[in-house]
């Protein structure tokens, strides 16, 4: 699924490159020159204690902030300054640490939100759902039935999101990020306020979308069992600044991680 980009990056290859990135607001220092990479095809984690910086830095990847310091390489080129929506375009998807969803849609609008940047058509074809822009729904509610029965949430597809259980809404959420077909996905704690079940369903998806998909992920994520068990490899953030960056045998192992992180959550 490169339709994103010209630029083929093989699996294992640097997808992602965060080089020397600093960012401050006012005098507060969020993020101070971090740099790592994520590779194509890999579950990358980015963990720290309670305002580690963590969210800043997806903030950053997706546009969300732009940092005073340092360049951000995606698919092999320097980003240039760019928003959320055009960060998307190129291939980065989102979700939330609180469900951003439409809550009086159904999972299925919903879902069909994230084929928006897909569709070609006018938006005067697209209001009246006639000619080009009914063809064009045809072909993308195909693959967002696919979707649907990826996350086995078909039983819930006409159903409005806000009624829906937390877990279902997230893997809703996760749906409509999915429906972009993105190169990278972000995920900012996919598991917050989920029971154990829900968890390893969560996870469960997230291998999946990995491995059929082929979709590269970085994920932040505060249960050290699940980092542990989902990622390729973990990066870890502490008042800011990069602590330590490996696998997760690596992590657990790195005293300054026991120190800043593990040490407090255990």
């Amino acid at each position: 699924m490169n339709a994103h980009n010209p630029a083929i990056v093989a699996k294992g290859d640097t997808l992602l490159s965060i080089e020397n990135v600093s960012l401050a607001f006012g005098g507060v220092k969020a993020l101070s020159d971090i740099s790592f990479d994520i590779r194509k095809g890999e579950i990358r984690a980015i963990i720290g204690p309670n305002g580690a910086g963590k969210t800043s830095m997806l903030n950053v990847i997706n546009g969300f902030y732009h940092p005073q310091q340092g360049r951000i390489l995606f698919q092999g080129r320097t980003r240039a300054k760019m928003r959320p929506h055009e960060a998307a375009a190129g291939g980065i998807a989102r979700t939330f640490q609180n469900v951003a969803l439409f809550r009086g849609m159904s999972a299925l609008d919903n879902i069909m939100a994230g084929r928006t940047l897909a569709m070609h058509s006018n938006f005067f074809w697209q209001l009246l759902r006639y000619g080009p822009a009914m063809q064009e729904e045809v072909v993308h509610r195909r693959r967002v039935e696919e979707i649907i029965d990826f996350l086995e949430i078909a039983a819930i597809r006409k159903t409005p999101v806000g009624r829906l259980p937390y877990g279902l809404q997230k893997r809703v959420e996760l749906g409509r990020a999915l429906a972009m077909e993105p190169q990278l996905l972000l995920l900012d704690e996919p598991m917050a306020g989920m029971n154990l079940e829900e968890k390893e369903d969560m996870s469960r998806f997230i291998i999946d979308v990995n491995h059929q998909f082929g979709t590269t992920i970085a994920l932040i994520e505060h249960d050290m069992g699940v980092v542990m068990d989902l990622s390729d490899r973990v990066v870890v953030l502490d008042y800011g600044r990069k602590i330590a960056d490996g696998t997760p045998t690596e992590i657990m192992a790195n005293q300054k991680v026991i120190d800043a992180y593990l040490g407090v959550a255990h």
